[in-house]
């Protein structure tokens, strides 16, 4: 028997969702920029008023670790910790690349031939991404990439791919002319997509070490400058 709160915060998604044995028993989220800080702890609270489970009753915490936005994912993983740290709670790690493939295979019929191609927007041109085939096996590691007419030339030749996520929007365009690139719409991150791979995880004790542990940015984050400076 698992209970986990599971935390999703790498985008402009901000979703918890509480799942027992594999299972989501219910899940809070809103898609907006800048509101990750401002509604987490109230949304895990009241995540835990609605199933009329307690914190100490947790079995395990789980979060979203990126690539991503640096903001949100320290906002995620701070919280994470926090809670595991509180409550003597073990931690565990889903890389958001992968939880994205999981959600889309669960919400959707994917034909099994097609591969999967989660996007996260990350600058100008420049997402972060991986390539999974539909049993969540990876086929192309995780990488930033620069896109362009050449991109995925390779895999797209030989296989219908499928991309989704709020970095593919923007590539479509340029990609979007070959017969095998296949476009997903209204994607969005939840923290419901961590569910399988937190179980799997959970049920192997694969946890992470919550003192050391770091999100996965993948790229050293750079401050912007103020207008004048």
């Amino acid at each position: 028997m698992s209970l986990i709160l599971q935390i999703e915060t790498a985008t402009t998604s901000c979703s918890v969702a509480l799942a027992r044995d594999g299972q989501v028993l219910a899940f809070k989220e809103i898609n907006a920029r800048n509101i990750h800080a401002e509604v987490i702890t109230v949304y895990i609270d009241g995540l835990m008023a609605q199933t009329n489970n307690t914190y100490a009753g947790l079995d395990a915490v789980a979060v979203s670790c990126g690539p991503g936005s640096y903001t949100g994912l320290r906002i995620g993983v701070s919280t994470a910790k926090g809670l595991c740290f509180a409550l003597d709670k073990p931690l565990i790690s889903v890389e958001t690349l992968a939880a994205m493939a999981k959600g889309v295979t669960h919400d959707n019929a994917i034909d099994s031939d097609v591969l999967l191609c989660p996007m996260i927007d990350a600058r100008r041109m420049e997402v972060y991404t991986a390539v999974f085939n539909a049993a969540g096996e990876v086929v192309k590691p995780t990488a930033a990439e620069i896109i362009d007419g050449n991109s995925f030339s390779g895999i797209l030749t030989e296989n219908k791919v499928l991309f989704f996520g709020d970095g593919a929007d923007k590539c479509k365009d340029t990609l979007g002319d070959n017969p095998n690139a296949q476009f997903l719409p209204n994607f969005s991150n939840s923290a419901t997509h961590l569910t399988q791979i937190a179980a799997d995880k959970f049920n192997r004790a694969d946890f992470v070490d919550v003192a050391y542990f770091e999100p996965y940015y993948l790229k050293d984050f750079i401050a912007g400058k103020k207008a004048g400076i």
